[in-house]
């Protein structure tokens, strides 16, 4: 039977379907209508339209499948309507798990983040069993977390659901790109000001996606899995990109104040030209915690890879830089 894949058309849910067609799978993806499907033109899958917040388009996406991966999400860093968050991560998750419910799926991979993990304080590693502690981080953040706590829900009722949490993903295909994504842009283009003490875990797409293939063959019913690989300071990580990249990191720090004055100047720009900030408030407000994970639940239960972090970054580098997102040239 085939499986289907929501959010096909993202960074996570595409290199979902890649690699369920390497493994000869019929894969059907549910996308909307006014999604850019780049990242999923001419693979050999079934194309469906609909959107995780209407019930029936999911229903209808089911039908002759016997797996669903509900990756769909809204994952940026701001939003002007905050409430888009809720919609999404939220509802739509209620309406979709409720569906595959009634269609009676036989395995459902529900996607959710790290950020509904939480952390341990200082730089000690969290686990699948650290209570949630991002109520002050970003809508994204807190709507993962909620979210979660209904697929959790769907779970006791009898759906037979694998939750994943992928940490820090990066890699090839991020075509808008993430907030991950993002910090490798702005380091190749001379655009990030500095780094801040933080760390984060940093992992690869094609890792995440073959996890995600792996929890709903071997996965636990009612089990969470964090998918993460490589724990990093953000300044080594930056390091680490423009080493590969051949351009000169940045060199300054930044404490918290200064990460929160340039976090309410860029919100204020915002209101006015109706872009994302260079930095959030959101984002700012999380400034200082280290996001590290272990994660050897995954590896050892599920058996997920684990590609060298420098291996991903040379990947996402020249994919970023093939596809024309750097504007500056690396030093040669």
């Amino acid at each position: 039977m085939k499986k289907l894949v929501t959010g096909a058309t993202g960074f996570i849910g595409s290199s979902i379907v890649r690699e369920l067609l390497k493994d000869g799978v019929e894969v059907k993806v549910l996308v909307r209508k006014e999604s850019n499907t780049k990242n999923i033109d001419g693979l050999d899958i079934e194309k469906v339209y609909g959107d995780i917040r209407d019930k029936e388009s999911i229903k209808a996406a089911l039908k002759g499948c016997d797996t669903f991966y509900q990756t769909a999400a809204l994952f940026v860093s701001w939003a002007p309507d905050k409430k888009i968050f809720y919609d999404i991560n939220v509802e739509g998750t209620k309406t979709a798990l409720s569906a595959a419910l009634e269609q009676g799926v036989q395995k459902v991979v529900y996607t959710s983040s790290i950020a509904a993990v939480g952390y341990e304080e200082g730089n000690k590693l969290a686990n699948e069993e650290t209570k949630f502690n991002m109520y002050k981080g970003s809508p994204y953040n807190m709507t993962k977390y909620l979210g979660e706590l209904e697929a959790k829900k769907f779970c006791e009722k009898g759906l037979p659901l694998v939750i994943v949490n992928p940490a820090g993903v990066i890699g090839v295909r991020d075509i808008k790109p993430t907030p991950t994504g993002d910090y490798i842009v702005k380091v190749l283009n001379k655009k990030m000001p500095g780094w801040v003490d933080t760390g984060m875990n940093f992992v690869d797409v094609e890792d995440v996606a073959r996890g995600h293939i792996l929890a709903a063959q071997k996965g636990r019913v009612g089990e969470r899995y964090i998918l993460g690989n490589t724990n990093i300071t953000l300044k080594d990580m930056f390091d680490l990109v423009g080493k590969v990249g051949g351009v000169e990191a940045p060199k300054r720090k930044i404490s918290y104040p200064m990460a929160i004055t340039l976090a309410y100047f860029s919100e204020l720009v915002s209101r006015i030209n109706g872009k994302p900030p260079a930095l959030s408030m959101n984002v700012a407000k999380a400034i200082g915690n280290y996001l590290f994970y272990d994660c050897s639940k995954a590896v050892k239960e599920l058996g997920m890879p684990q590609t060298p972090l420098r291996t991903t970054v040379e990947k996402a580098v020249n994919w970023f830089r093939e596809n024309g997102y750097i504007k500056v040239d690396a030093k040669m």
